[in-house]
Parts: structure tokens; sequence; C-alpha cells
């Protein structure tokens, strides 16, 4: 997230890199209806994904096989199929493969970030997307948004809703997938807090994305029932 901008928000959270604090910001710009990526300094052609329009609409599941179990998720490529065809994408390159869930947030918004190759939170996968989805876009529980260091440029890290925000998020990440099993394990995580203790920072036991496994909607198993 930028620094998930919340409306109404006075809070000591600062969101640093993931400022959704941009009032002004590109994200509140009416995105471009045309799927692009653009390349960055570190993009080679071999980095870019491939869009067809097609079949970028086909509904898939993506499971992440954490180090602390298995978290599924049905992914919103009919809404968001720009994200859903770059997720699938890194997926199947191993971007995510042994990368570490780097942020966790228990003030006012309740949330995980994962998708940063480089534990820093400013990985780059060698090109950038533009928002979409966005139309009265909320983040209950369960919901899996794109995250950004600058606002308007999507990359790869993202962010999974543990539990529903406290206060009013304005519509700036792209939600593109729903939990569907798994939660508990997220819950379970925040429940342990953050290694320096505050709202806001590394989980304090290493949360570590060892695969994601993509399967179609037609193979894919049943999910569980949902968590409570």
């Amino acid at each position: 997230m930028t620094a998930l901008a919340v409306t109404g928000l006075c809070s000591a959270m600062t969101w640093a890199s993931l400022s959704l604090t941009a009032e002004n910001s590109p994200s509140d710009a009416k995105p471009s209806p045309a799927c692009s990526y653009t390349p960055t300094d570190r993009g080679k052609p071999a980095d870019i994904p491939a869009f067809d329009a097609e079949k970028a609409v086909r509904p898939y599941r993506a499971t992440l096989i954490t180090n602390r179990g298995r978290v599924l998720l049905d992914v919103l490529s009919a809404e968001a199929p720009c994200t859903a065809n770059s997720f699938a994408f890194l997926a199947g390159k191993g971007h995510f493969d042994r990368s570490e869930c780097h942020r966790l947030t228990s003030e006012d918004v309740f949330t995980l970030e994962c998708g940063d190759s480089a534990r820093d939170g400013g990985t780059d996968p060698g090109y950038f997307f533009r928002d979409e989805n966005l139309d009265d876009a909320t983040y209950p529980a369960g919901t899996v948004a794109m995250s950004k260091v600058v606002p308007g440029r999507n990359g790869s890290r993202f962010f999974i809703s543990y539990a529903d925000p406290e206060v009013a998020m304005r519509p700036h990440w792209t939600p593109f997938a729903k939990v569907v099993g798994g939660l508990d394990i997220v819950r379970e995580i925040a429940r342990r807090g953050t290694a320096d203790g505050s709202a806001d920072g590394r989980p304090k036991k290493s949360v570590v994305i060892e695969s994601v496994i993509i399967q179609r909607a037609e193979a894919a198993a049943p999910a569980p029932a949902p968590s409570s």
C-alpha cells in the first residue's frame, strides 16, 4: 500500500513507504481501461508480462505456501484483469518464492504486507502498472489488494486485510483477490504482533512465502469452510 491514506484518520501511524496519504496523487485519477506494463530501469523484455484480454479474465485460485501455513486466494480476474495477470506472471517466474512478508499493521487498519522479494519494502519486479477496480473499493477482512511505494505505480507488493478496518480507507489500492482459506493463519501471525512491539512493523516471527501455486478455477479444489 502506499501509506494507507485513511479518511478522517489522525493516527500516529505514518505508513512511510506505504504512504496512502497523497490527496492529489495519480491514484485519484481514473485509471486507463487499457492494460499496459511500463518497464522500469530494472526491466528486461523477459520481465514484462504479455496481456491477452480474453485469457486474463479467466478466474483462478492462488495458494500462498508459507512457513506458517497455506493461504488460499480466489483471484478477481474479471474485476482486475491487469493485476491478476501480473500476479500470475510473477508467481510463474518464482518472484514470490522465499520472499518475506515484511509489514504488519494493527492500529486502525489491519493488514499483512507481502510480495517484496528484496525484503525491504521497495522491490521492483521490472515494470509497473496502473490502478484498476477502484470504484467504491473497500477493504474488509479477507481482501487482498495491491500495495505500492509510489501512488499509481503497482509492482509486486500486496496486502491481506485480516480484520475489518476501524477507519474509512480511501479507494486507493486495487483489490484483486479474496481469501477463501487460511485467514486464521494470517490472524495468528497478527496476534503475535511485531518484532519491536509497535503497531506497524515486521511480524514478530518471520513469515516467508515459500512458493505460490496458480490453478485455473476449473482445476482448483473447493475452498475449505472459512475460519471464523
